[in-house]
């Protein structure tokens, strides 16, 4: 998926001595994005899919989940990602076969102490191949490798970058059970291996992460429940090769969430989460739609 915007403003945290986490306090993953159907597969075609994201935080975090204090820090950040998935008529290894692309479109604003930044444009790209599988009427999963491309802006020393200049792989596998009447559960479970930032010789420690929903099923179309992501840094982040003490970074998110589904192949999902634990990073607020429909 497309990078996280959500940038905890690497010059604040330097500058008060605090490990960053991952470089920049924050993440290539937009962690939240998925929802339901999360692991189910569309009928051969071609999909067109949009996310949109808006986020804000006031508070960064040390290591142990408590408050920097920052006095006028804010982030602000505004995405809108359309993503295409192809899926041929075709099966390796019993799944169906699927391929997606993702380009964000971002509008993000940073605001500390020393100054204030405001960029926008294209983001990092996210492409991605993957199997689908469906065990029952009900239950369905998906198993696929993304990789993010560093193509969005990035200068270094910037406090805003919407690019983070490095690359990075994801072994993904996505699980979703769908009941017009009854319970629904979706889980997207990710472990993101990072490469090293060349411009500051910097690489951030490997990340694993999901995304869920439950709900339940009106009946009608809709579907109420939950949703939001539990993150956990696995490795300490580098620098110059050395290892950082306590730069691992962790929270969670959970909030209220909605699904429309016309029956007719487009559906729509709403959320918003709150975040909360989180150490090493930004905590704030997002709230996130994605739309589906066949083109």
């Amino acid at each position: 998926m497309f990078k996280r915007i959500a940038i905890a403003g690497s010059m604040v945290l330097a500058g008060m001595g605090c490990a960053h986490a991952t470089e920049g306090g924050g993440s290539i993953f937009p962690h939240g994005v998925e929802n339901f159907m999360a692991g189910a597969l569309p009928p051969p075609g071609l999909y067109g899919m949009v996310f949109g994201s808006s986020y804000t935080a006031d508070r960064v975090n040390d290591g142990n989940g408590e408050s920097l204090n920052v006095p006028g820090f804010k982030v602000t950040a505004n995405v809108i990602a359309p993503r295409l998935v192809w899926r041929p008529n075709m099966q390796v290894l019993g799944g169906d076969v699927v391929a997606h692309v993702i380009a964000p479109l971002v509008d993000l604003k940073v605001n500390t102490p020393g100054g204030s930044q405001h960029k926008s444009g294209l983001g990092d790209l996210t492409v991605g191949v993957g199997l689908g599988y469906h065990h029952s009427e009900s239950l369905h999963s998906v198993v696929a490798l993304d990789a993010y491309l560093p193509t969005g802006g990035y200068t270094k020393g910037d406090i805003a970058n919407i690019g983070r200049n490095y690359g990075a792989i994801e072994p993904v596998f996505a699980l979703s059970y769908i009941n017009r009447t009854g319970f629904n559960g979706d889980v997207r479970v990710g472990y993101i291996i990072n490469q090293r930032n060349t411009a500051t010789d910097y690489k951030s420690g490997n990340e694993l992460h999901f995304d869920y929903a439950a709900g339940w099923g009106l009946g009608n179309g809709w579907t109420l429940g939950v949703g939001g992501y539990v993150k956990q840094q696995v490795a300490l982040d580098k620098q110059v090769g050395v290892a950082l003490a306590n730069s691992k970074t962790s929270g969670v998110a959970i909030g209220p969430n909605v699904k429309y589904d016309s029956g007719k192949g487009w559906f729509v999902t709403v959320k918003w989460q709150n975040e909360s634990n989180v150490k090493n990073g930004t905590q704030g607020n997002a709230l996130w739609l994605k739309a589906v429909f066949p083109l």
